[in-house]
């Protein structure tokens, strides 16, 4: 082999070596930056990128992901002295390459550190129930102030989540007692306000259905009395009547009230329970005679319609007797 041709091997292999060293491919998620000298000039993204060989250099590979940053558990001295361990997450993304690559040393440690120390710093200044009850207010702050923190290095601290909160046993068990005693509380109080609830509607049903009974006692009587005061007018006018035509000397005015009197006598007599065998009096004749009387006045103010079958017509004030049905009284 000439001289010749080793050198067009030699030539060949070195341009080889040189097309290698300046051509760089960057993955999808990264960004590289590019060092001249040891000085950063640019970043390279993602696709095939050049650099001048054997002078420029990839200086700092950084992951522009998404990224999780698992926070160990920490002790935390809460406002009232109470002592609980609490553990979280972060979720962080590098938004500019050359601040995070040259403006902190060991990204990671740096935000791990920096989230530790917040964590103790929001949670030591809460009290233990505030503390427990409000962890979203605590998510918030301590993004808000992580976030803050890491901006510089050209990070975006996306969420920060803390995981758990565990105050030691004896607390535990004392904030059941309390939380049962809490609920007993209010489970008195609650059957209390129910007792007197109840007693209030009674008294007040008690006192509605006084007052209706009242007022229907007083309605009944109002309409007892009026009926009453009706009778007694309708009786007086009866009366009345009746006695305008005995002064007027009619007989038969009298045999029908002295008939009326007696049908009443009787009906009481006949519809009394303990009575099975009626007994009329002698005096019943007389109440014979009385309802022809009654008959009697029946045809004078109606009429007979015409004369009587015998054809001899009756004297006024005559009435039929019991068992002599045409004799004169």
């Amino acid at each position: 082999m000439a001289g010749f041709d080793i050198a067009v091997i030699v030539f060949v292999v070195l341009v080889i070596l040189i097309l290698f060293a300046g051509i760089k491919t960057v993955p999808q998620g990264y960004n590289y930056t590019v060092e001249r000298f040891g000085r950063y000039t640019r970043t390279l993204n993602p696709g095939l990128n050049l650099i001048v060989p054997f002078i420029d250099r990839v200086g700092a590979r950084m992951n522009m992901m998404e990224q999780v940053l698992d926070v160990p558990t920490q002790e935390v001295i809460t406002k009232d002295n109470a002592s609980v361990a609490a553990d979280a997450v972060a979720f962080y993304q590098v938004l500019n390459a050359p601040q995070a690559a040259y403006q902190v040393n060991n990204l990671e440690t740096a935000l791990l550190n920096l989230t530790m120390t917040n964590i103790r710093s929001v949670m030591g200044s809460m009290d233990l129930d505030e503390l427990l009850s409000n962890r979203d207010a605590i998510n918030d702050r301590l993004l808000r102030v992580v976030d803050e923190a890491a901006n510089p290095w050209g990070i975006k601290i996306t969420r920060v989540e803390i995981k758990d909160i565990n105050p030691p046993t004896d607390l535990i068990d004392s904030m059941a007692r309390q939380m049962k005693a809490e609920r007993e509380k209010r489970a008195e109080v609650l059957e209390a306000e129910g007792s007197r609830n109840a007693q209030i509607l009674r008294a007040e049903g008690a006192k509605q259905a006084a007052i209706l009974e009242a007022e229907g006692t007083r309605e009944a009587a109002f309409r007892d009395a009026e009926a009453r005061e009706r009778l007694a007018a309708a009786e007086a006018k009866a009366t009345q009547v009746v006695s305008e035509a005995i002064a007027s000397g009619d007989v038969q005015a009298i045999n029908y009230f002295v008939a009326q009197k007696y049908t009443e006598a009787l009906a009481s007599i006949g519809t009394a329970r303990n009575q099975k065998i009626v007994l009329m009096p002698m005096e019943a004749s007389s109440l014979i005679g009385s309802l022809g009387g009654i008959g009697a006045i029946a045809k004078e103010v109606f009429g007979d319609g015409g004369s009587n079958p015998g054809g001899a017509p009756r004297r006024s004030g005559s009435v039929p007797s019991a068992g002599h049905r045409d004799d004169e009284v």
